[in-house]
């Protein structure tokens, strides 16, 4: 069966003829006014108007939301991983649901205003019995990723051959087979990446943001096109001379500036949004984590040009909830698959591919990811359990006693090592928890605290030859 979504079918309602169409009321506007219209009623509602879009409420989309007000083409730029291609993708929600089309039309033209020749002798020989289509949001988004090797026909179009050999001239409009621009008309088209587009490329771009209209191996093609154009780039790639030409940023209406969650609690609610969980994994593991990917962005052994995605946070939560079901899987005694704070060091070598190191730090990616995971740790410990009486858990591994615990070992095995312990009651409710914690979660909640005390030099721990992990006596 296909995971893609069915595409919607039309309300029968809607006119099915283009004097059917005028005699409802319709009326022809350009996507930067439907887009306009939609987006104040939305304002004036108080309707929810980017969807899924974490952390910029305050920052970035009130700049969009200019843009779109001013009917500007727009550039977002930003480092990898920011979301510029998620809040793309979330402008089409702004669209009218349906849109009127003249049926068959590869450029999507609005039965009111036609702009192929062709489509114009149409009209005017069928007048009101012009058969109309509708067609969804959805089908009205474009995208390319720009690569060195996309060429003018990618984008714009090319002759067709075929044609030419069917008798046509060579300034016939009908011999023009169109890219993906001209057939994103009356839509919304995204260039990602747009510096790494070639510079003849980008000049072909030109004639489409300010005179619309299209040129194709010297002819020119007079096209009234009606499309938001929206590019991403990196800030150094955009702004480096050469990479980008100066005529094409003179054309775009608004550049945007992009970022990464300003704050602790922005990430987490990212992690939480668009982690896909194959596990539980308790809030004070998400936090180490978050807090993690935020001492990663900052750390001075990490090439701050090429950033540290957000999609580093999100694997790393789908990683530890995948080592969490390994061991559910694995161990009959566990019957429930719940993340632990040591389920993150497996996050420092499978993740390490996500992270860009400056060029003096070769070799010690996997040492410096470790101790950027511990750092975090230690202060995560420290906001959730500061000024608890943690001595009943040092007391535990007193005269030589040692707590194990590891991948590969049970919450009941790791509880059943514990036993009671004072204190243990206010660390779950720290924790939030509650009154009922499950053994897994309660597993979660010992390693967490006997982590915690060794980072903070108040208890030893030492790894095993078959990697389990022993807690005991000072550090």
């Amino acid at each position: 069966m296909s995971s893609f979504p069915a595409t919607p079918i039309p309300s029968p309602d809607l006119p099915a003829t283009l004097g059917a169409l005028r005699a409802a009321g319709w009326r022809y506007r350009t996507v930067k006014q439907e887009l306009r219209d939609n987006l104040l009623a939305r304002m004036r509602e108080g309707a929810p108007r980017f969807a899924g879009i974490v952390g910029y409420d305050d920052t970035v989309l009130p700049e969009v939301e200019r843009a779109l007000l001013a009917g500007h083409d727009m550039v977002l730029l930003g480092e990898r991983g920011q979301g510029k291609t998620r809040l793309i993708r979330s402008l089409v929600e702004l669209l009218d649901e349906w849109t009127p089309v003249i049926a068959g039309s590869v450029l999507n033209e609005h039965p009111l205003h036609p702009v192929t020749p062709s489509s114009r002798a149409l009209v005017a020989e069928a007048g009101d019995d012009l058969p109309v289509g509708w067609l969804h949001r959805s089908m009205r988004y474009g995208e390319k990723l720009a690569t060195p090797d996309t060429s003018v026909g990618d984008l714009i179009g090319d002759v067709d051959p075929i044609r030419l050999a069917q008798g046509r001239t060579l300034g016939d409009p009908e011999t023009i087979h169109f890219g993906l621009v001209p057939r994103t008309n009356r839509g919304i088209f995204a260039v990602n990446e747009l510096p790494d587009l070639a510079e003849r490329i980008q000049v072909a771009l030109l004639n489409v943001l300010e005179e619309r209209d299209i040129q194709v191996r010297g002819y020119q093609l007079r096209l009234p096109l009606d499309l938001l154009l929206v590019a991403s780039a990196n800030p150094e790639d955009y702004t480096n001379r050469g990479r980008i030409i100066t005529p094409l940023k003179d054309r775009f209406g608004a550049e945007i500036r992009t970022h990464y969650p300003t704050d602790l609690e922005l990430e987490l609610a990212l992690i939480r949004q668009e982690a896909d969980l194959v596990a539980e994994v308790p809030e004070h593991v998400l936090e180490v984590l978050a807090r993690f990917a935020r001492a990663v962005r900052d750390s001075p052994s990490v090439d701050p040009r090429s950033g540290v995605s957000a999609r580093f946070a999100i694997a790393a939560a789908e990683t530890v909830a995948a080592a969490a079901l390994r061991r559910a899987s694995l161990l009959a005694a566990d019957a429930e698959a719940v993340a632990r704070v040591g389920d993150a060091v497996s996050v420092t070598s499978t993740l390490r591919g996500k992270v860009e190191f400056e060029s003096g730090e070769e070799g010690r990616e996997a040492e410096i990811l470790g101790h950027l995971l511990r750092t975090a740790t230690a202060e995560t410990f420290r906001a959730r359990l500061a000024g608890l009486d943690l001595s009943g858990f040092t007391t535990l591994v007193e005269d030589g006693k040692a707590i194990e615990t590891g991948e590969l070992v049970s919450a009941t095995d790791l509880l059943s090592q514990v036993g009671t312990v004072p204190g243990l009651a206010k660390v779950l409710d720290r924790l939030g928890v509650g009154d009922a914690p499950s053994p897994g979660q309660a597993a979660a909640a010992v390693e967490f605290v006997l982590e915690g005390l060794h980072l903070s030099r108040r208890l030893g721990k030492d790894v095993t030859d078959s990697g389990r992990t022993r807690y005991g006596g000072r550090d």
